[in-house]
């Protein structure tokens, strides 16, 4: 079974797991690196960049998030 990640650190990442069920999708919320090991694809909502990046550095995802997107389909906001 396909399961999509989505990065439950800020942002409305509550309402994309809904979607995704709400299209036969099974979803998970990703909140430690060890979690992207469950993951074929990955969702990063938007929201505020610094405080994410922050996040992201403190829990040291930074490093797996790069390694995840070179072999796995990753969707998340467009930077400016």
């Amino acid at each position: 079974m396909t399961i999509v990640g989505v990065l439950a650190l800020q942002g409305a990442f509550a309402k994309h797991i809904l979607m995704l069920e709400s299209l036969g999708v099974r979803a998970i919320e990703v909140r430690k690196p060890e979690e992207l090991s469950l993951c074929q694809g990955l969702i990063i909502p938007g929201g505020e960049s610094t405080t994410m990046m922050r996040q992201i550095e403190f829990i040291q995802m930074s490093e797996p998030l790069k390694d995840f997107a070179r072999k796995k389909p990753l969707l998340g906001p467009a930077q400016a």
